[in-house]
């Protein structure tokens, strides 16, 4: 099972109210909401083996150079580098909560004492590490939990199965995605269904991730033209056929857009070969706590001892009270 941690967490913040608190007042509703989806999810799909995923960088260089509008209107503020070789030329902040930000060291300080993993990769987004872990999986089947339809492109069915619970609308409307329900869904092709997805993705835009598309081309106009041809780079091999049966409008808007494509390519694409990734911990699921006294100390400070308590039934641990 691997989770998108930031998107589970910003919906828990969101899903609860603040008025949870911790002992000295501080807000806890993401830290208890996402410990509770994790219990839920634990309980219900029963994975051997768990991980959570991060964004070491939620706006890779890699992706803005080409695309300098991915996520720009989710930048809070620029401060400037201190190194003068580095090639970008400020830090990008993502504007978030005031109240969700010191919950995330909460969270990871809890995952920690559980003993439960966490992973990322240097300069890439938590897809890519969900994108390289499923696609280097070649044991066990793997499930990955979002709220981002972005992770759809890492549906498949060989060497193991990969599905998608995507929980965009909550976990008790989450739906299980495959290969089939993707191209059901969607009108790709089922053979390429994540690929094919992604090529989607790239032809209709996403305003949310500041992509702009091709103009004219929707969703439905996407998924008809990459059936019809087969994938992207055929069907932009067919603008310059005059034999193709690409409309003016259509055929234009593509040619207009070629530099885009090219650029979209990289940035939509998850990647598979994120280096060097970064974890804690194992990822079978712990069968104790790895520091139970750190575990039993943020229970009191946090006041999370309901959801912790929650999670151990989920684990199969019995917890030692104080």
């Amino acid at each position: 099972m691997l989770l998108d941690g930031a998107s589970l967490w910003f919906r828990s913040f969101h899903a609860l109210p603040e008025k949870l608190t911790a002992a000295d007042g501080r807000p806890v509703n993401a830290v208890r909401g996402f410990i509770d989806t994790i219990a839920s999810l634990v309980s219900q799909h029963h994975p051997t083996r768990l991980v959570v995923c991060l964004d070491l960088d939620w706006r890779p260089a890699f992706r803005t150079e080409l695309l300098p509008s991915y996520k720009a209107h989710r930048v809070a503020q620029e401060a400037p580098h201190s190194g003068a070789d580095d090639a970008r030329t400020g830090i990008d902040v993502e504007e978030v909560p005031d109240t969700l930000t010191p919950q995330v060291d909460m969270i990871l300080e809890v995952l920690a004492a559980a003993g439960l993993m966490t992973s990322g990769a240097v300069g890439c987004e938590a897809d890519d590490v969900i994108g390289t872990l499923a696609a280097t999986e070649a044991v066990d089947d793997v499930l990955v939990v979002s709220g981002d339809r972005d992770l759809l492109q890492v549906v498949a069915d060989d060497p193991v199965p990969v599905r998608v619970l995507y929980v965009g609308h909550g976990l008790a409307r989450a739906e299980l995605m495959g290969p089939t329900e993707v191209a059901d869904r969607y009108g790709v092709p089922v053979g390429r269904a994540g690929t094919a997805y992604a090529e989607m993705s790239m032809l209709r835009g996403d305003p949310s991730d500041g992509l702009p598309g091709v103009p004219g081309i929707g969703e439905k106009t996407a998924a008809k033209l990459i059936t019809a041809y087969g994938d992207l780079d055929a069907l932009e091999g067919a603008v310059d056929d005059p034999t193709s049966t690409l409309t003016p409008r259509v055929r234009s808007s593509l040619r207009d857009s070629a530099e885009y494509l090219r650029a979209a390519r990289t940035v939509v694409t998850v990647r598979t070969d994120a280096q060097t990734v970064e974890s804690t911990a194992d990822d079978h699921l712990p069968s104790a706590p790895a520091d139970p006294e750190r575990l039993a100390d943020l229970i009191d400070e946090l006041r999370i001892g309901a959801s912790v308590g929650r999670l151990a039934d989920a684990l199969g641990w019995e917890l030692t009270p104080r």
